[in-house]
């Protein structure tokens, strides 16, 4: 068989079984990390990467994805379709061994894949094993292929049921409740974050989004198509749209160095927080790895070379830093990898080292070509570069200050923190509380074994819109520190914070039910994401639920969360209630905030997490910058109560 033949060849004989899938559904974590919702959804990408592979490997253009009435899901692609005929080895059809053998699949042929994504092999048959029912329809050779599976057991042997003119692969799967207990619900907006994601960082193909749950005026379903034409410079802009640039273009290159396609877009903007954003094979390395320290390398080698040649240095008189170099950078790095090595806390730290001098090279030739055609953006950056190191000095006084007061044992906390008697962190917890009333409220209706209180003075500043030495010098992000006990590294390393010495492991935001309580909300999960994101990502950051209304009629009494269950609640005790709209904490008594909002045994607590880092910090900065309209059109889609000016 001639090399070119072979490469295009995908049949029977490409798919390789690398070990038996009994485990997956007894210890399920470990395949797609968790059961709760960011499992649930994990499910769809791993379908959906089975298509974007077939996409890579040049064979497919359109992907559609399809949320069902029933919160089923169907993926259905234009590729090749999973072959059908027998696999040599195992004795069945090769969808079967695809669907039921974990590891199996093309991707581990180098003669069908290049590259590809997903959870580094374990792939569509995780999803079979983790699916109460899955059907699998392959169009393939002008025939049509079926096979239905419970639980990830074939219910009979792949079949033909037609004949067809199209080609490609649907696979439908409804997940299993025994296993996914939380929910079984999908969210429309985190499924199309993860798909724009994607047609982003594949630029020409198409992918829709369809949710038949909700039918619009018209009929039609809710849907979105996501297509991108210049891939990563479009998603810059996209992820940019609410800051203000202060170059003209949004840098960008696409190269081949040494066998590892490198793309790479950025753009400065007016900002002082640093949002670079990298992948590999389409995973989002959230914790980074080799290339993000070759186009760290690239950027700051470049960028300083240029800076010393302009002369634009020469009245500076401390060296720059490779942070100053990224202060107002927004980048995105996309490396395909064929055989990637992943480490960290969740694997989605990039280990391969030959990945570190391509990326380092191509964004160094990128960069010096830019500065060379256009000496005026050159110049602003450089400004912005030696602004950027001028408040660094700032802020490693304002840290420095921080660091002496934050606690080392027992002393030196806030005057205002209401502290536990409790020394394990991990039984401990602090209640961040707007005002005085309601943290006196709070520190008389807490539990002082475990329970901190620090009350907060009004609204802590905006950190998106202000300089690093101006976060450190304020008062009440000081004491947030000062109370959590943690530091935030060294001048060489300001972006780790450190988690040893952390004296809460369930730091509650706890704030009035209304829009300003929402708002100061947002201000400190602002300051947490940009300023203290590990707390977030290891999972310390509570936000409290404190109820609207108390409905009493005689004797009995209920408490309502929201505005339906205080209609229910009405109904069922009849008429001549009385109902009692809290508008802020302090309307509470110390038992009642106790009861609904304190008490481990009846309190709501929502756990902040962060799904999709791109978006979440698209919308920390639509929240919390300059723009209005995004905002307020953001704010009428989701906002329960907000009262917004015209």
């Amino acid at each position: 068989m001639s090399e070119e033949i072979k490469k295009n060849s995908y049949s029977a004989d490409s798919i390789q079984a690398l070990e038996g899938m009994e485990h997956v559904r007894m210890r399920p974590s470990m395949y797609i990390g968790d059961t709760g919702v960011r499992g649930l959804h994990h499910l769809v990408y791993e379908v959906v990467d089975n298509s974007i592979d077939e996409a890579l490997a040049g064979h497919c253009d359109t992907i559609s994805v399809f949320i069902n009435e029933d919160n089923s899901i169907s993926v259905e692609d234009n590729g090749r379709g999973i072959p059908v005929d027998l696999h040599k080895k195992e004795g069945v059809s090769a969808l079967e061994v695809v669907m039921t053998k974990i590891g199996a699949g093309g991707k581990f042929d180098k003669d069908s894949y290049k590259v590809s994504g997903g959870l580094h092999g374990v792939g569509v048959s995780c999803v079979n094993a983790l699916s109460d029912h899955l059907t699998a329809t392959v169009y393939r050779d002008g025939k049509v292929y079926e096979q239905e599976y419970e639980r990830g057991k074939a219910l009979y042997p792949v079949k033909q049921t037609g004949t067809t003119d199209k080609r490609g692969t649907t696979v439908t799967f409804k997940p299993d409740g025994t296993i996914f207990t939380q929910t079984l619900e999908y969210s429309y907006d985190t499924l199309a974050a993860r798909m724009r994601e994607l047609a982003f960082l594949n630029k020409g193909i198409t992918i829709t989004l369809t949710d038949k749950r909700v039918v619009k005026e018209d009929g039609t379903f809710e849907g979105e198509a996501f297509h991108s034409k210049e891939g990563l410079k479009e998603f810059v802009k996209f992820l940019d749209g609410n800051r203000i640039p202060i170059i003209n273009h949004v840098i960008s290159m696409e190269n081949e160095k040494g066998e590892i396609p490198v793309e790479v877009a950025l753009v400065y903007n007016e900002s002082y927080s640093e949002n670079i954003f990298s992948y590999v094979n389409n995973i989002n390395t959230h914790e980074g790895g080799t290339h993000l320290q070759g186009f760290r390398m690239g950027l700051t080698r470049t960028l300083k070379k240029y800076a010393d040649a302009s002369g634009l240095l020469d009245k500076l008189k401390f060296e720059i830093s490779g942070d100053d170099f990224r202060e107002g950078l927004t980048a995105i790095i996309s490396v395909k990898v064929a055989e990637p090595q992943f480490e960290g806390q969740t694997k989605t730290k990039l280990g391969n080292r030959e990945v570190v001098s391509p990326v380092s090279q191509a964004v160094s030739e990128m960069l010096e070509n830019y500065l060379e055609e256009n000496p005026n953006d050159a110049k602003t950056i450089v400004q912005k570069v030696i602004l950027a190191a001028q408040a660094r000095h700032a802020a490693k006084k304002a840290r420095e200050m921080v660091q002496r007061k934050t606690v080392l044992g027992g002393g030196g906390l806030p005057g205002k923190l209401s502290d536990c008697s409790e020394q394990d962190p991990a039984k401990c917890e602090v209640y961040l509380v707007e005002g005085d009333s309601a943290g006196g409220t709070a520190k008389q209706g807490r539990d002082r074994n475990f329970q901190a209180i620090l009350p907060l003075r009004g609204k802590i500043l905006n950190v998106e819109k202000a300089m690093h030495h101006k976060v450190f010098e304020n008062e009440e992000i000081r004491n947030i520190f000062t109370a959590l006990g943690v530091t935030i590294g060294t001048e060489d390393d300001s972006k780790a914070l450190n988690l040893e010495k952390l004296r809460y492991h369930k730091v509650i935001i706890m704030t009035d039910a209304d829009v300003d309580g929402s708002h100061i909300s947002t201000l400190i999960l602002t300051f947490f994401y940009r300023f203290m994101r590990e707390l977030i990502e290891a999972g310390h950051v509570y936000i409290a639920s404190p109820p609207l209304y108390l409905v009493k009629k005689g004797n009995k009494k209920e408490y309502a969360w929201n505005d339906d269950q205080r209609d229910r609640i009405i109904q069922q005790l009849g008429g001549g209630a009385n109902i009692q709209r809290y508008k802020g904490l302090g309307e509470m008594n110390a038992e009642q905030l106790w009861e609904t909002t304190m008490n481990p045994e009846s309190r709501t607590l929502m756990q902040v997490k962060i799904d999709n880092l791109t978006e979440a910090d698209r919308i920390f900065s639509m929240l919390m910058g300059d723009e209005v309209p995004p905002r307020r059109e953001f704010i009428e889609k989701n906002a329960v109560y907000a009262n917004i000016d015209a």
